[in-house]
Order: C-alpha cells, then structure tokens, then sequence
C-alpha cells in the first residue's frame, strides 16, 4: 500500500448563517497567509456545505484531512474549539453536534464504512453562538480564527514531517 502524503483542508459550513461560516474563515485566512509562505505541494483548501458525499470526494486519498466546522454544545461557551482525530477506526461520537442537518459524523461513518476515510482526520469543532442569516462572525467565533489556522498549519507540518521522516 502506498503512502498517502496529500493533504486536504475543508472549511464546512454556510458563510451566510453567521458562525456557521468559520470554517470558511479558517480557509480564507488559509489562503492570505499562503500568499505570504505556501502550503506545501499537494496541500488543497476547499469548502463545502458538508454534504456528506461532496466531503468524501473532497477527502478521499489524502493522507490528512483537517475539517473545521461550526458545532453546537449544551452548554456552549461560543469560540470554545474541540480537535477530534479520527482514523480508519471506529469514530466516537463527538461531544459537540454539527449545525448541518447530515452531519459530519454520518460522512464520516460512511467513509469508513466505503473504505474512503484518508489516513488521518483531524476535525476542529468551534462553538457557535449566532446561527441566524446573515453574514460575519459572532466576536467570540471571530477571535478563534486566527488559532485555528495556526492550528491547522501546524497539523499540515506535523504530517508532512511524520511522512518525510520515515514512519514506517
């Protein structure tokens, strides 16, 4: 089996029901600072409204994928961020639900199912506060976004480090 080093990012949500649009946030401000330094080749920033077949396509043989999307938590403490890593394994149900009707835990579940889950899956769950129409983020949700693209640059290194470093 051949190792899988491409890595896809995927800002899920609606950039038109306010907090729901972070994950679109993440992968803008992806693509600003990627006109500073690049991503590493092979590195995909895409956004999606989380259909789960649009999100398995958009995953499929990557060897990471990092989703980031708007969840609801009871009790919520809005801007609050929950990193869940996945594999080709079972998937725990995270604490947090999405904010889509079809979930990510339903593509996830049948990614896994299919055999089309990639190697790694890292998701980062923000805590929204304000899912109305209209367009912005909330200010808690806002000041999440600049940690959650240094996040996510430091998983596409981790990765791409693990990969040319030998792992076996």
């Amino acid at each position: 089996m051949r190792e899988r080093t491409r890595v896809t990012v995927v800002g899920v949500g609606n950039e038109f029901r306010h907090d729901d649009g972070v994950g679109w946030a993440v992968v803008a401000g992806l693509r600003e600072r990627a006109g500073e330094r690049s991503l590493p080749s092979g590195t995909r920033l895409a956004t999606s409204d989380g259909d789960p077949g649009r999100l398995i396509a958009l995953w499929e043989d990557a060897g990471l994928a990092v989703v980031v999307d708007a969840a609801h938590a009871h009790p919520g403490s809005p801007g609050r961020v929950h990193r869940l890593e996945l594999d080709s394994g079972h998937v725990a149900p995270p604490s947090a639900t999405s904010t889509h009707g079809l979930g990510l835990g339903e593509a996830v579940e049948l990614a896994r199912v299919l055999g089309l889950l990639p190697e790694r899956l890292v998701v980062y769950a923000v805590e929204g506060a304000d899912g109305s129409f209209g367009t912005g983020l909330s200010p808690a949700v806002a000041a999440a976004v600049p940690g959650l693209v240094e996040a996510v640059e430091g998983e596409i290194a981790r990765h791409l480090g693990q990969v040319s470093g030998g792992r076996s």
